[in-house]
């Protein structure tokens, strides 16, 4: 099979598919991107953190200092306001019917992206520093008025747990949001998993997120996921496009979260996420 186009949704996210999101939390998707915009999306990586920017204007979030001989993990989120071909990625309206369909919702607005560059550990000597510690996306989104969020994480090369692949915690969006779950910088998985573990409502089971380069992970924002080392002397690179209900709102009183300078100095509970900083993937005639 090719790479499926808006026509294939039904065909490709069933029912069944539905129902395994909901149960395990996380769904992998067949190959969503051809090798050509795979090379592209790898090209615009180097381009991004090499600072060669479509766009001078930084997001909310700023820009990471970077330092190309580091081990350490890079992370900047709201690429599309600077990268075209990663708005593209995390903008893509098949991205955004699988979401819809996986949300149960008709409309699907972009929350923020990540790009996410895992440097090979080879190269450095044993070390945990592109570590992502065990958390819960929602963790950091308490301002937002659902837990009903997803995430969908491109691969740009085939990831397993030689490169510091994705781990899922299957099942455990059913817990609930679990009390300072915000930890994606904490590198030390044993001891989160350990935590998180006890405060769990069923077992911690640790599932390799195993993708072929352009095949897609979607999770739940309620999901623990995180990753260790990647143990290869080749960089391990991913765009990731967070994902809302059109209806999401302005929950006041919980979190502080960069998108809500957004909203203006005077932001009101439940004023809406809405307008080009939160663009529609889906349905492509809704502005």
């Amino acid at each position: 099979m090719g790479i499926p186009t808006l026509d294939d949704i039904p065909d490709i996210v069933t029912d069944t598919v539905v129902e395994e999101y909901w149960e395990r939390g996380y769904w992998r998707s067949p190959k969503l991107f051809s090798d050509a915009q795979i090379e592209r999306l790898r090209a615009a990586h180097q381009r991004f953190w090499n600072r060669e920017l479509d766009s001078e204007i930084a997001s909310q979030y700023g820009l990471t200092e970077i330092d190309q001989a580091s081990p350490k993990l890079r992370q900047d989120c709201n690429g599309f306001w600077v990268n075209d071909d990663i708005r593209a990625a995390v903008t893509s309206p098949l991205i955004g019917a699988i979401a819809a369909r996986l949300m149960k919702t008709d409309t699907v607005r972009l929350w923020h992206d990540q790009v996410i560059y895992k440097p090979g550990s080879k190269n450095f000597g044993e070390t945990d520093q592109g570590n992502v510690g065990w958390h819960q996306d929602y963790g950091f989104w308490k301002a937002a008025s659902t837990t009903n969020m997803c995430t969908a994480w491109i691969a740009l090369q085939d990831t397993d747990l030689s490169n510091g692949g994705m781990r899922t915690i299957v099942g455990s969006h059913k817990w609930g949001l679990v009390e300072d779950s915000d930890t994606f910088h904490t590198r030390d998985l044993e001891a989160l998993a350990a935590r998180f573990a006890a405060e769990g409502k069923s077992e911690w089971i640790d599932e390799p997120c195993t993708l072929k380069a352009g095949e897609v992970s979607f999770h739940h924002a309620l999901t623990f996921h995180g990753s260790g080392p990647n143990q290869t002397d080749q960089p391990r690179m991913s765009v990731v496009a967070h994902m809302m209900p059109a209806n999401t709102a302005y929950r006041a009183g919980r979190q502080w979260h960069p998108n809500l300078v957004l909203l203006g100095p005077n932001a009101q509970d439940g004023d809406p996420f809405e307008g080009d900083f939160w663009p529609v993937m889906w349905p492509l005639s809704t502005q």
